[in-house]
């Protein structure tokens, strides 16, 4: 695994001196950065990590852009030294969290789902009971593309034997998709890949279909649209339903502006991401770095667009993980109400 990080440190300096008149006039933005470091320097750090790290997933995606941003961004208002680290993704994040090897990750409820019930591929049997969610992140839509050439205009449109590309081995999209498409009555042959090697092998014909799980829009589906007439193939409010009572995955619109290939929006099924931490991280730790990231979208938006769901209203997106204590404590003290069984 590689371990290629993206470090920050920021000094944490406290004052004692009462602020005066010209003081309380700073900007609002320099306050608030102030009250958050004040906040954090009154938890309780005798147990906190010198240092903590991020799994995120493969360099140049969303989760690895994310995750190492987040990482900056909680080192910086903590004083503590952190980044993000290249992993596998949501499975592999999972387990080096609940081993202890990072303190925070990101993951999918999918995979999610398989680690707290002894499912995981990495390590079958074994049910991954220290690692706790923090806050939820984005969705990760499950969306199809084909050439207009082949004819394909739907789902069930779909030939018998077509050869679906789902993505890289082992990755979120290759690991459920292809059983959302068997759910559906779709029979296939499997193909791996990066995504943009995919798209070029489906416009050399070498693969029918592409089935993406990943942020919209897709690079490669844009790029396809550049070069050649796209069919972005959608869910009928059925195959929505059947994909979304079989698996942890919940009906998605994909906007109309998302492609140029769309004139109106496309239904598809999404799956939601959520940051995790070590059950047995210190309680103020993870409080505080929760609070970060749910008071401040706006810094969270300059780390990645995607973070525009990054906020509290999301938590009950999360029904597969506990909460860790200090995550839950952030949101009852907010009035964001969560389940008691849901709390480590």
């Amino acid at each position: 695994m590689s371990a290629i990080k993206h470090t920050s440190k920021a000094a944490t300096t406290l004052t004692h001196k009462r602020h005066t008149g010209r003081r309380l006039a700073l900007a609002s933005g320099v306050m608030l950065g102030g009250l958050m470091m004040v906040s954090a320097a009154q938890a309780d750090r005798s147990e906190w990590p010198e240092s903590f790290t991020v799994g995120t997933a493969s360099q140049g995606g969303t989760y690895f852009v994310y995750g190492s941003g987040w990482a900056n961004l909680i080192a910086d208002e903590l004083g503590l030294s952190g980044g993000g680290e290249i992993t596998g993704g949501p499975t592999q994040n999972l387990a080096l969290v609940h081993s202890g090897d990072i303190a925070f990750g990101l993951t999918t409820m999918g995979p999610a789902a398989d680690a707290v019930n002894g499912k995981s591929p990495l390590a079958p049997g074994l049910k991954m009971d220290n690692v706790c969610a923090m806050f939820p992140m984005y969705e990760t839509p499950f969306s199809i593309a084909t050439l207009s050439s082949s004819g394909i205009t739907s789902i069930d449109e779909i030939p018998d034997g077509a050869t679906i590309g789902f993505g890289p081995a082992g990755s979120t999209s290759d690991t459920y998709f292809p059983q959302i498409l068997e759910e559906l009555g779709v029979n296939f042959e499997r193909r791996n890949g990066g995504w943009n090697d995919l798209g070029g092998q489906l416009q050399d014909g070498l693969v029918d279909v592409i089935a993406f799980a990943a942020g919209i829009p897709i690079p490669a589906v844009s790029q396809l649209e550049v070069q050649t007439d796209v069919n972005i193939i959608e869910f009928t409010e059925e195959e929505q339903a059947k994909a979304a009572a079989a698996f942890p995955v919940a009906p998605f619109t994909i906007p109309a502006s998302t492609y140029s290939t769309l004139d109106e929006d496309a239904n598809a099924v999404s799956m939601w991401n959520f940051a995790i931490a070590g059950c047995d991280l210190p309680e103020d730790l993870v409080y505080e770095a929760t609070k970060i990231t749910m008071e401040n979208n706006d810094k969270m938006m300059s780390v990645h667009r995607s973070a525009a769901t990054t906020i509290p209203e999301n938590v009950g997106k999360n029904q597969v993980l506990p909460f860790h204590p200090g995550a839950a404590r952030w949101y009852e003290e907010n009035g964001y109400e969560i389940d008691p069984s849901l709390i480590k």
